[in-house]
């Protein structure tokens, strides 16, 4: 994978530079940025996997036996989904998830649940059993997180900078060490990584089936090929996105239908409970709904369902435009991280653990530090603000915990950040002489048949020509 960019430059390139102008980076200087790259990775391994025992650390005092005493995750913030749920969907009992009991997550979460579950079978004490069903999870959520670091810092890797500072963005993420541990979400995301991986090498059949699998997983990278679509469409690489689209699909459909088949209602039970569930912690809805905002504050599903929808259709619309109309073709990261960020901000839920979907999208949008911090600060408080809060609400400690001023002023203050965000990165999009992964003349590096092809189709002409 080191030399995927190793392209001879031969000719003049769209600015009129000839192979021998200086400011023209050859195969040679690629292949010393990426081999600077490969030497770095090392560091990105280890600090991945000392981010991930921070992750073990922070979750021990429930590991040691705090999950089994009534609101102990609550006081000490260290919840998790998967201790509890290896006895509420079965697992403890042998039953077999959407066959033997209805599993409210999609089928690739289902099978790794299963598999552990296998693997923890011959201990004997049922919660030792689920501790070790825990410990065996976790070791696998690291092993994601190091796959979607070192994905991504190789898809932002450029001639003339190495990728380490940008992998460091995520494995020394407070958001990866938070939230490594409370669902199975680290398997998506590595599974994205990969496959946007595979996209910048030109491995189109192996995107899609990365892609397939991830939506297979979480369903949420099903929203990144809506990027996709527009950028090819602008490039004229149709063709290219058919590929991997048509990969995808056939790598859902082939680990769904047999669960479906065999298991209709239990395999259905992922989508009817995304359709009906309320408006949930995290969510501008549930905020609204709170502070009894008009119209905005209702409480009906299906209203609340016609809202996010309509909100997140009109944000896609934006969007569009923007992909179709800027001066200069945006980059895939960017569109992908506008993408989820305006599905984040009109969902029924955002759980703290969706820092994790978003980490590899900014970094591959813009790795600019202090923009990294400031929504990592957010996320913080959110995440010291969510548990108090449910102690309140769900404890059975009263007077315990905090109200809503404090929860919502967290959970305000990390929406506006991330609209924030989305601004930053638009406003990269419309002046590109101000994006870091471009200021060396690159073009995009994660675009793969992207990356300098020429505009085919725009809504109206560009300002300048257009290529890498």
């Amino acid at each position: 994978m080191a030399e995927t960019d190793a392209r001879q430059v031969s000719g003049p390139d769209q600015h009129g530079r000839g192979a021998g102008d200086p400011t023209v980076t050859g195969s040679s200087g690629i292949r010393r940025a990426a081999r600077a790259a490969g030497r770095g990775w090392p560091v990105l391994v280890a600090v991945t996997l000392a981010a991930c025992l921070l992750a073990y650390l922070q979750k021990m005092p429930c590991r040691a036996g705090g999950w089994n005493i009534a609101n102990f995750q609550y006081t000490h913030a260290c919840y998790s989904d998967v201790y509890p749920l290896y006895f509420v969907e079965g697992l403890a009992d042998g039953k077999l998830p959407y066959v033997g009991h209805a599993v409210e997550y999609p089928v690739v979460i289902g099978a790794f649940m299963q598999l552990v579950a296998w693997l923890v079978r011959p201990v004997a004490d049922p919660a030792a059993r689920g501790m070790a069903f825990y410990d065996i999870t976790a070791i696998c959520m690291a092993a994601c997180a190091v796959a979607t670091v070192l994905a991504t810092a190789y898809v932002s890797r450029r001639p003339g900078r190495t990728s380490v500072r940008d992998g460091l963005l995520i494995a020394c993420a407070p958001g990866l060490v938070l939230a490594a541990y409370i669902n199975w979400d680290l398997l998506a995301v590595a599974l994205t990584a990969l496959g946007i991986a595979c996209w910048a090498r030109h491995r189109l059949v192996w995107a899609g089936v990365l892609l397939g699998l991830a939506i297979a997983t979480k369903f949420y990278p099903l929203l990144l090929l809506g990027p996709l679509f527009l950028l090819c469409l602008r490039a004229g690489k149709l063709r290219a996105f058919a590929t991997t689209a048509a990969a995808a699909a056939g790598t859902w459909l082939v680990v769904n239908l047999p669960v479906a088949f065999a298991a209709p209602h239990g395999w259905a039970t992922f989508y009817t409970f995304s359709q009906e569930r309320p408006a949930d912690w995290g969510s501008v809805w549930y905020f609204f709904q709170t502070i009894g905002a008009p119209v905005l504050g209702s409480d009906d599903v299906d209203r609340i369902n016609l809202f996010g929808t309509g909100g997140f259709a009109v944000a896609c619309l934006l969007i569009a435009v923007l992909a179709l109309t800027a001066r200069r073709r945006p980059r895939l990261g960017q569109l992908c991280f506008l993408v989820l960020a305006a599905f984040l901000l009109t969902n029924k839920v955002w759980s703290p653990q969706y820092v994790l979907w978003l980490l590899p999208l900014l970094v591959l949008a813009r790795p600019r530090f202090f923009s990294w911090l400031v929504w990592q600060i957010a996320e913080i408080g959110y995440f010291i603000a969510i548990w108090p809060y449910l102690l309140r609400v769900l404890g059975s400690a009263p007077g315990m915990g905090i109200g809503d001023g404090p929860y919502f002023t967290a959970l305000v203050f990390r929406a506006l950040v991330v609209v924030a965000l989305c601004a930053l990165v638009v406003v990269d999009v419309l002046r590109p002489e101000g994006d870091v992964l471009r200021c060396d003349d690159a073009d995009d590096p994660a675009g793969g048949v992207l990356d300098g092809a020429r505009d085919r189709f725009v809504l109206r002409p560009a300002s300048t020509p257009r290529t890498a």
